[in-house]
């Protein structure tokens, strides 16, 4: 808890940002679950799975075809973070047909900011998973609105 805490005093007193840390803070995180919700929904799976923890790595390595039992590799210490965490993001890249050596750099380094350009981008197209695995529904189309009277 003193690190916590710590921390806190760093930010908060020695430099004098005040609470504006935690609104920035607050405001990358709702950035990054739209994004992460938007790509969901663009591969065809439950949006709402990006607000719940553990059916959210399910859900992530859906979209890469891996099974869901892998799921706990992320939660070993180290290599989870420094090695298969990255492996799993390239392998999303992957899968939206992106396969060059700089996509791989810019989803490490700029996780968030890609995702947002996968999820909200209207030419980057999901194109299926990278491994065998069910295949997932065909995408749907909107079709167009008619007008309705009250």
């Amino acid at each position: 808890m003193d690190f916590i805490m710590g921390i806190h005093k760093y930010f908060y007193t020695t430099l004098g940002m005040g609470s504006a840390f935690y609104y920035a803070i607050g405001f990358i995180a709702v950035t990054a679950l739209m994004a992460q919700w938007r790509l969901y929904e663009k591969c065809r799976l439950p949006g709402l799975a990006a607000f719940v923890p553990i059916w959210n790595i399910k859900v992530f390595l859906q979209i890469v075809g891996r099974p869901a039992w892998q799921g706990w590799l992320f939660f070993v210490p180290v290599w989870g973070q420094l090695y298969f965490l990255p492996k799993v993001w390239i392998e999303v890249v992957q899968c939206f047909g992106k396969k060059s050596i700089m996509d791989y750099v810019l989803v490490l380094a700029l996780n968030g900011l890609y995702v947002m350009n996968l999820a909200f981008g209207e030419s980057e197209q999901y194109l299926g998973p990278k491994y065998n695995a069910t295949p997932l529904p065909p995408p749907t189309k909107l079709k167009g609105a008619r007008a309705q009277m009250a």
